[in-house]
């Protein structure tokens, strides 16, 4: 009884540690993490919009690999140089528990049925026509989707989605006075523009 509920609170904890890590990458409260993991997904991104899937798959495992074989082959030699036994480079990692438990397994179906649950609900009310308007809405929308659909594809939308969520975080996290400077500067370089004064 005692295990399952430790186990019940490392999985609860592992939740809450990975929506914190989550929104620490989104909101960019570490810049350097948050450049890291938004340049890997864009990366990501453009790779499987001109790759397929599997191409870019094998691509990050293939990278990964000559990574870490690289790293094991030269901590080998250099272990066989210096005559030391520090052993297997990635002893830790390989001794590290990723087992994923039951209840974590089953916190996390529970939360997918709530919203599997809401998307049903919802899904029949719109189409059944329950609320004429909310359906109507839905009609509006879904016709305007047509037409982004004949100009973009989905990985198209996703990159514009990071572009835009990225700008507007680092244009959010700037001064106002910073940025109108930064406007002012552009305008002087800009040919044809009309000359400040300095009492402007």
């Amino acid at each position: 009884m005692a295990d399952s509920s430790s186990s019940a609170n490392n999985s609860s904890s592992l939740v809450r540690d990975l929506t914190h890590t989550a929104s620490q990458l989104v909101h960019w409260r570490e810049p350097k993490k948050s450049a890291v993991a938004f340049g890997l997904s864009l990366l990501i991104l453009v790779s499987v919009a001109t790759l397929s899937v599997i191409s870019v798959v094998s691509y990050l495992l293939l990278a990964c690999l000559c990574v870490t074989i690289t790293f094991r082959v030269y901590k080998s030699v250099i272990q066989a140089i210096q005559k030391s036994n520090e052993g297997h480079p990635f002893r830790s990692l390989l001794e590290r528990d990723i087992s994923v438990s039951s209840e974590s397994v089953r916190q996390l179906a529970d939360q997918f049925l709530i919203h599997l649950n809401w998307f049903n609900n919802q899904t029949r009310r719109l189409l059944l026509v329950e609320d004429l308007v909310d359906s109507l809405k839905l009609a509006v929308v879904m016709w305007v989707m047509t037409y982004i659909g004949a100009v973009f594809n989905g990985i198209t939308i996703l990159i514009l989605g990071e572009f835009s969520t990225g700008v507007r975080i680092i244009l959010s996290s700037q001064t106002a006075s910073g940025m109108s400077l930064s406007v002012f500067r552009l305008q002087d370089k800009l040919p044809g523009a009309v000359k400040r004064n300095k009492t402007d």
